[in-house]
């Protein structure tokens, strides 16, 4: 279990109404693992976001790592990057997504919801683009830290999607930002611009969601990864991107709404699949053994494929 993870659903666990976590009995929040300060680790692939103009500094990146192993996720993100993870050209399909890790807007799961997963997807030969969006502040503390967040946490967590965190967070606007370099530079990276999609995790998801709706139909993904998102409805236009839902049944972040955001999908008659796992609870990134949350990554990869975005241009 990351650091990420455990710090989001320790500190729901600390600081949400209890009422809001009756109904799951089933979905237990664990407390946070061992875990230590990590050096910054070399990002020699990432893009700065904006160029020239990419606003802060890695100085202001806090790193942490379970146990003593590799850093794994990161805090006070200023400076936003995307870093391309590209297949082997014999197995590429020239199709791109970005991948938009969690951790509440507050922290990224840099590696389970990052790395991991562009490297599994450039495997499948699909580009793979990890953004490493700004992320509201927190205190420099691990302790308060967990005491922020879930004080932030508490506030929206009826209603996430329209919530203060979801108000303050710059990362649609990053992920607005690595779409728009990923298809101008789509020549270099050997990706087609039509088929340049998006993937989140939780916040990440939100994120997805979010540039998936976007008001400027220009700006929105191909499509959309929505991996334990909130499943809470919103209004869905009639060219909205198609829509990939995954979540556990046993999520004790996002507890069990069915799924009415999947079922706008519907109602605005756009491609929508629902994958529902009976376990997994919320954060199982490319799965726990023993669950059938391992085959997430690649139910997606076969929707994909089923929405023809995985076609290449030489084999039609």
């Amino acid at each position: 279990m990351t650091t990420t993870k455990t710090i989001i659903l320790a500190a729901a666990a600390c600081l949400l109404a209890p009422g809001l976590l009756a109904a799951q009995p089933a979905a237990q929040l664990p407390g946070p693992p061992p875990s230590s300060p990590a050096a910054a680790p070399r990002e020699p692939d990432a893009i700065p976001l904006y160029g020239d103009k990419t606003p802060g500094s890695a100085a202001s990146e806090v790193w942490s790592a379970a146990s003593a192993g590799a850093p794994t996720m990161v805090r006070n993100v200023t400076r936003p990057t995307l870093t391309p993870v590209l297949p082997d050209p014999a197995k590429a399909t020239g199709a791109a997504v970005i991948v938009a890790p969690g951790g509440a807007f507050m922290a990224l799961a840099m590696d389970h919801e990052g790395w991991q997963v562009a490297r599994a997807l450039a495997a499948r030969g699909i580009a793979a683009f990890v953004l490493k969006y700004r992320l509201i502040q927190t205190p420099a503390d691990p302790a308060e830290t967990m005491k922020f967040m879930g004080e932030m946490m508490r506030k929206e967590i009826a209603n996430p999607m329209e919530g203060e965190l979801m108000r303050r967070t710059q990362a649609p606007a990053d992920a607005r930002a690595a779409l728009a370099m990923v298809r101008a530079n789509a020549q270099r990276w050997h990706v087609d611009p039509a088929r340049v999609g998006i993937i989140g995790f939780s916040a990440g998801a939100m994120t997805a969601r979010r540039v998936g709706l976007d008001p400027d139909p220009a700006a929105r993904p191909a499509f959309v990864g929505y991996i334990y998102g909130p499943q809470d409805a919103e209004t869905v236009p009639a060219d909205a991107p198609p829509l990939f839902d995954a979540i556990a049944l046993d999520d004790a972040l996002f507890p069990n709404k069915g799924f009415p955001i999947a079922q706008a999908w519907l109602a605005a008659r756009r491609p929508v699949e629902i994958h529902g796992y009976q376990r997994g609870n919320h954060g199982f990134g490319l799965g726990q053994p023993g669950q059938t949350t391992v085959l997430m990554l690649d139910e997606f990869v076969a929707w994909l494929s089923m929405q023809g975005f995985l076609t290449r241009k030489d084999s039609k």
